[in-house]
């Protein structure tokens, strides 16, 4: 893949909520957890654990905990995300690391066609999460990703490099 591809790529990724009442292939969901274990992390201790989750109950339980509640519901998958408190080394590092496992996954979704949404209001549930996940007090919810074949295309403006960039020396 060319560098142009990549950008494209990138840059044609949106946050999908609304997807289509279709099954995903686990092939695909195995190719999106792999994208994430490949991510960046110091010492390389790679803190992320994942739970894929299809069961309509068990999706309905863990929807009664974020309003955003339908964009789960209506998900063929969701990958709750959760970093591994006794794999952490540095707290801000192991934190951003989980973030680079979370873009992987979404762009690799994007590769396949697939619409996802990285959720985050949730996290002011994340123990009840855990909990109805049946998971140990050691692991700390980051993000639900919500992914389905997407029905629509989402939007996404951008600033100018202008209004970014702080400098350049």
């Amino acid at each position: 893949m060319q560098a142009e591809e990549i950008l494209e790529l990138i840059r044609s990724r949106r946050s999908v909520r609304r997807f289509q009442d279709r099954p995903v292939d686990e092939e695909m969901v195995d190719r999106i957890l792999e994208a994430g274990r490949w991510a960046p992390s110091g010492r390389n201790n790679q803190p992320w654990r994942f739970v894929v989750v299809r069961e309509a109950g068990l999706k309905e339980r863990i929807a009664s905990f974020t309003k955003y509640g339908s964009v789960i519901k209506n998900a063929a998958v969701i990958i709750p995300v959760f970093i591994h408190h006794p794999s952490m080394y540095s707290e801000v590092k192991d934190y951003q690391s989980v973030g680079a496992c979370l873009q992987n996954m979404l762009l690799m979704a994007h590769a396949q066609g697939l619409g996802a949404v990285w959720l985050g209001e949730i996290l002011k549930n994340a123990g009840p999460v855990r909990d109805t996940l049946g998971l140990s007090d050691d692991l700390e919810l980051m993000a639900v990703i919500a992914l389905g074949w997407p029905q629509g295309q989402g939007e996404s403006r951008r600033r100018e490099m202008d209004e970014l960039l702080l400098g350049s020396h």
